[in-house]
């Protein structure tokens, strides 16, 4: 292993991945990082236990987290999530002239007229509905990661409950009042309160509390942000982000071994690759293929530990890019590519905040690198790329050729590692790391036998799974299935009972947790 010096705080690993939520919520760098700051300040000047201030902490931590969870389907609505995103995150849901004012006049703007009217009936005829979905899928993605992180039942219990409203109009259960966990409203409290001051200053934050206070926010949490909202405000932008997080973090926290990291790093790599229904498991078998990779080679134990994490986090930067672009089935503008030229980008920026994650971070960022001088986001030429990260660069292109994606049909086998050699022969890729691909993984015996399959669940039921977390309806997966649709609607509610799950992104999240994609 890479012999980390200490045990890694999970909260400075979470401070890091707040920038993924900053990212895929189209929130600005480091406002969840306020956030929670906020959000501790708040639990301690009502006075409550430590404990209770470490649930607030980490809810306001993770909780935008899971948007990536319904990026497919807000895609299809609204063309572009991350617009939408921008707009839930500054409207009142109780308030239907601020969801008409804010949320359709942003998500229209610029647009066409057909796609203004699908946008109008989305949210007018279909808003209620849609957003339960919107919110079922952030909150259940959300306190799966929570549990996979090793975080208490308290904190996955207020993630799920964090899109509830306190008069009972909103969110997933329809809780209200005291029914809610608290560290949930406080952290609700503590989003909005970072959202207004990024957007208009302390004048704009400390304005928009009381008057949502009773509606959507519980009015004694408030109360007691508006009695220190100037001192609150100023711990939230006092020296850097990052440490005041930490300094803000309840004794004892929650530390991650050397043994831990992989599966930290594992639920991570998940959430990232729920973005699009393309790249379920994605990061996982990239970094299995990786692994096997480095052990032909012969890597040396410690850089191999480096690329397993650096591979099941590659692609985290993939956040940051709208879904619409992900899933695009025709040709990119040149707009486009450059955004998707900068998710390499975006994947080493987040991991080079984090001191641990740091040496993984320019692997990662050198993904897409090629040996001839062709790739981006640096344009590295040959042995000025890391080993590992050529490793990386093959695994990645492997997995990506294997996987189906919007403009084209998953490759076998051995058409992959054909183009694979090719790329080699033409000196885009590293030949040594591309041969030991093929010998590591017998290229037509790549995809191993998998054994029985959790939760009791069926063969029949596994191949519904992974038509559910592809995204398709229940009547698409009743044509692919040849049964009825009623047949195809008992399966998907038999296996959502059996995961304990109610939206395709938590199924998805669970499908990939457990190796089911493949």
């Amino acid at each position: 292993m890479a012999s980390m010096a200490a045990p890694l705080r999970l909260a400075d690993l979470l401070a890091s991945v707040s920038l993924l939520s900053d990212l895929g919520f189209a929130l600005p760098p480091e406002e969840s990082m306020r956030s929670t700051i906020m959000a501790a300040a708040i639990a301690r000047r009502l006075g409550l236990d430590e404990a209770t201030v470490s649930d607030a902490f980490y809810t306001a931590l993770i909780q935008h987290l899971g948007c990536t969870g319904f990026a497919h389907e807000a895609a299809a609505v609204y063309g572009d999530e991350m617009v939408l995103n921008a707009a839930v995150a500054r409207v009142d849901t109780n308030d239907v002239g601020d969801v008409v004012n804010t949320l359709i006049r942003t998500t229209t703007r610029g647009r066409g007229p057909v796609h203004g009217v699908r946008v109008v009936l989305a949210t007018i005829v279909g808003g209620s509905r849609f957003g339960r979905m919107f919110a079922t899928a952030r909150c259940e993605v959300d306190r799966e990661t929570a549990r996979r992180l090793g975080l208490p039942e308290r904190v996955r219990r207020a993630l799920h409950e964090s899109a509830e409203a306190w008069n009972g109009r909103g969110g997933v259960q329809g809780l209200g009042g005291d029914d809610i966990s608290v560290a949930a409203r406080i952290a609700a409290v503590a989003a909005t309160v970072a959202r207004f001051d990024a957007i208009g200053g302390p004048a704009a934050a400390a304005e928009v509390v009381p008057r949502r206070a009773g509606g959507e926010l519980d009015p004694a949490i408030c109360a007691a942000f508006s009695r220190h909202a100037a001192e609150i405000l100023a711990e939230a932008h006092a020296g850097d982000p990052r440490e005041a997080l930490l300094a803000a973090e309840p004794a004892p926290g929650r530390l991650v071994s050397e043994a831990e990291l992989p599966a930290v790093a594992a639920a991570i790599g998940d959430v990232a690759d729920l973005k699009s229904t393309y790249t379920l498991g994605h990061a996982a078998g990239v970094a299995r293929l990786s692994d096997d990779v480095a052990g032909t080679l012969g890597v040396d134990p410690a850089a191999r530990w480096r690329l397993r994490i650096a591979a099941l986090l590659h692609d985290v930067g993939r956040v940051g890019i709208s879904t619409a672009i992900w899933e695009k089935r025709g040709t990119l503008s040149s707009a486009e590519w450059e955004q998707v030229r900068l998710h390499p980008y975006h994947s080493e920026r987040i991991l080079a905040r984090s001191a641990t994650l740091q040496p993984m971070a320019a692997i990662a960022g050198m993904h897409h690198e090629r040996h001839d001088g062709s790739g981006y986001h640096r344009g590295s030429r040959g042995r000025d790329i890391p080993l590992e990260a050529r490793v990386l660069a093959v695994a990645d292109a492997f997995q990506s050729m294997t996987q189906e994606r919007p403009h084209r049909p998953a490759l076998g086998t051995d058409e992959a590692a054909d183009t694979l050699r090719d790329e080699a022969r033409d000196g885009r890729l590293d030949p040594d790391a591309v041969a030991a691909l093929m010998a590591a993984t017998g290229v037509a015996s790549a995809l191993p036998l998998r054994g029985a399959a959790p939760a009791g669940l069926s063969d029949r039921e596994v191949e519904v799974l992974r038509l559910v977390a592809r995204g398709l309806s229940n009547r698409q997966i009743a044509a692919r299935l040849v049964v009825s649709p009623r047949t195809a609607e008992h399966h998907v509610q038999h296996i959502y009972a059996k995961i304990g799950v109610s939206s395709r992104a938590a199924a998805a999240l669970f499908a990939m947790e457990h190796d089911l994609v493949r």
